[in-house]
């Protein structure tokens, strides 16, 4: 009789079977819903975040200074001319021996058509009384929505790969590859005429700390025994190219 009740109403605290409530089979799914909701909502605002430096009219941000430029001579939309890049930059990952993930290949093409689709909602203020706080609010956007996209982890951004890459195959350092690329765009961008300017300057100064800021508000609290709470463990090439991609 006791044999019985013992089959029935197992004791062993070490039991495999799982607390009531509790679906192993679905944490998986959920988890990924969640990272590509992150992912796609930071690729959005970054998009609308830019297009908002537009509007505000007051310099832009060395790639997109490039970016607004080339718009100007060709009679494209700048979002166009994002999404043209990128995938410009993405082939030049091929001899540097990147790996897009998911999150590269959707970075070319959201931010572009997420950029072109605020622009054509969001008319032009004319006052600089409107201008200065829409391009601070636009740079803060912009970091939120840099930490939302990273630590979705579905691979880094087109031009933040190719800073990377370089950085691997020369042997040169993170600052001084990174500094290369942006002042070769933003040098670029301003004798094709693109907008150089205070916001220039405020984004090139508040995007790394910004960025560093909404990375750590972002990211997934750790676990006891090291991990994340998304089951992830403790990656030190991962933390390595993250601090290389927002090392100023």
């Amino acid at each position: 009789m006791s044999g019985s009740r013992d089959s029935r109403c197992p004791r062993d605290p070490g039991g495999s079977a799982p607390p009531a409530g509790r679906r192993p089979g679905r944490r998986l799914p959920d988890r990924l819903a969640r990272r590509l909701v992150r992912l796609y909502a930071g690729l959005v605002l970054y998009g609308a975040s830019l297009a908002l430096m537009v509007r505000a009219d007051l310099g832009l941000g060395p790639w997109d200074v490039f970016h607004q430029g080339v718009s100007g001579h060709t009679g494209l939309t700048i979002g166009t001319v994002v999404i043209i890049t990128g995938a410009a930059v993405l082939l030049l990952w091929i001899p540097l021996r990147e790996r897009p993930g998911l999150g590269t290949v959707s970075n070319v093409v959201v931010v572009g058509l997420a950029m072109d689709a605020t622009l054509a909602l969001l008319p032009e203020p004319g006052a600089i009384a409107l201008r200065a706080p829409l391009l601070v609010g636009a740079v803060v956007l912009n970091g939120a929505a840099t930490g939302l996209y990273i630590t979705a982890r579905f691979g880094p951004g087109p031009r933040d790969g190719l800073m990377t890459g370089l950085h691997r195959v020369t042997g040169r350092s993170v600052r001084l590859v990174r500094t290369g690329i942006e002042m070769a765009a933003l040098a670029t961008g301003f004798l094709l005429g693109g907008t150089v300017g205070a916001g220039t300057v405020l984004y090139a100064l508040a995007i790394g700390p910004l960025s560093q800021f909404f990375l750590r508000v972002l990211g997934a609290p750790a676990r006891a025994g090291g991990g994340t709470a998304d089951g992830s463990a403790d990656r030190p090439q991962e933390h390595r190219r993250r601090r290389a991609i927002l090392r100023p």
